[in-house]
Formats: structure tokens, C-alpha cells, sequence
């Protein structure tokens, strides 16, 4: 598989939706590059999430930025990467499908009360619970003109989501996984 074809996967989604641990053993099973875009939030922006205040447009700008370098890096030596974003309105996927070639969006997608109860069990992690709301209303819904989104339903055990994930990245990618 030529650099040309090196894929990239965002998963997508609310915070507590899974992304992080379904990426991470995604990228296990599969041996892809993996970065969860957290790591990639400015000290400013985490702050303010840390203090229970929803991140704006121009708190996103340098994240988004560095999620696409991010992208563009990985994919220069790997066949298949995986990155963790939020990615929850359409001009933040757009971005992000700017910033590379070969970008396929996994939303991870559950409804309010199963995040929610997700989001209460977590420990140490610096968004709150009461920010689901803002996420929730924040969230533009990829539609069918977004043919790159592929819908996870988060709602079986993880196990099953994965086994769902490595199926439409095997599909996307024709089976191609390091």
C-alpha cells in the first residue's frame, strides 16, 4: 500500500461515547497508528473544560489544526491510522478532511442516558458530566451528503462495537491493516 493510500479513521463522537477505548484496541488488534486527539488540546483549553466550561470555535481552532498535522504525519508511514476527535459539527469534519487524503469518520454513536451513565463511572478524566448537555446540543448529526461518516452504534458490549469498527475499516480500506 502506497503513502497515497494510507488511510486515516476518526472516531467521532460525544465524550463517553467509547472513542478512546474502542481506538485504542482498534489500533491493538490492527496494528495502526493511534493518538487520541485529548493530548493534542492546548493547556488553555483544558482548563477551561476542567473548570466546566464548553470549549467555542476559537478554542477548537489551534486543536483542530494539530489534529490535522497529526493525520498528515501518520498517515505518511501508515497504512491504516486511528485518531480520537470529537468532531462534533460539520465544519470541524470538514477541516479535518482538508487537512489529509483517505479520511474516514467512525461517529460513535449512542443516545443521552447510556453516555450519560458512561460519563458518571469515569475517573480521572477532566470533562464533567454536565457538559454532555452542550455536547449533545453542539452535535450537528453527519447527514447522507457526508458519505465518509460511518453510524457505530455504541450500544452493545464493546467487544461487538470493535468486531463492527475492524469490519468497516477492513471494508474501506480492502482489508489493509498495517
Amino acid at each position: 500500500m502506497s503513502a497515497n493510500n494510507h488511510h486515516a479513521f476518526v472516531l467521532m463522537g460525544v465524550s463517553g461515547s467509547g472513542k478512546s477505548v474502542v481506538a485504542s484496541e482498534l489500533a491493538r488488534q490492527l496494528g495502526a497508528a493511534f493518538i487520541d486527539g485529548d493530548f493534542l488540546h492546548p493547556r488553555a483549553n483544558i482548563n477551561k473544560m476542567s473548570g466546566g466550561e464548553p470549549l467555542n470555535d476559537d478554542d477548537r481552532a489551534p486543536w483542530l489544526e494539530a489534529i490535522c498535522d497529526a493525520i498528515y504525519a501518520m498517515q505518511r508511514t501508515h497504512a491504516v491510522s486511528l485518531v480520537v476527535c470529537s468532531a462534533l459539527k460539520k465544519k470541524y469534519r470538514d477541516q479535518l478532511r482538508r487537512g489529509s487524503n483517505n479520511v474516514t469518520f467512525l461517529w460513535m454513536k449512542g443516545d443521552y442516558t447510556l453516555i450519560e451513565s458512561r460519563l458518571k463511572a469515569r475517573k480521572n478524566h477532566f470533562f464533567k458530566p454536565q457538559m454532555l448537555q452542550t455536547q449533545f446540543a453542539t452535535l450537528e448529526a453527519p447527514g447522507a451528503d457526508e458519505t465518509d461518516v460511518i453510524a457505530l452504534d455504541i450500544a452493545p458490549p464493546v467487544e461487538q462495537v470493535i468486531e463492527q469498527a475492524i469490519s468497516d475499516i477492513r471494508r474501506v480500506t480492502g482489508n489493509a491493516t498495517r
